[in-house]
C-alpha cells in the first residue's frame, strides 16, 4: 500500500512538487508540503481527529480507507490552489 501522494506541477513556469503523506496511528496526522526549488513553501498538518470528527483516537476506531481519502482530498485541495495561484 502506497503511503502517500506526490504530484510535479509546473505553474506559471516555475516547478512544485507537493507532497502528501500518512503520518500513522502513532503520530496521527496528514501531512502535505509543497516545495519549490528544494525548500518548503507550504506545510498543512490535519489531525485525525479532523477527519474523523472526534477527539479520542482509538486503534480500533481508525479506518484505514477514511484516512487515505482524507488524505487524497488534502493532496488534491493543495493541488488547487497551487494550479489557482492562491499559494503563490
Amino acid at each position: 500500500m502506497e503511503k502517500g501522494f506526490n504530484s510535479d506541477i509546473v505553474y506559471r513556469g516555475m516547478n512544485f512538487h507537493v507532497q502528501s503523506e500518512d503520518w500513522g496511528i502513532e503520530n496521527p496526522y496528514l501531512v502535505s508540503r509543497v516545495y519549490q526549488e528544494g525548500a518548503i513553501i507550504k506545510s498543512v498538518k490535519t489531525p485525525y481527529s479532523e477527519v474523523l470528527g472526534f477527539g479520542q483516537i482509538h486503534r480500533r476506531r481508525v479506518d484505514p480507507q477514511v484516512i487515505r481519502l482524507a488524505l487524497r482530498e488534502q493532496h488534491e485541495k493543495i493541488l488547487d490552489l497551487l494550479l489557482s495561484g492562491q499559494l503563490v
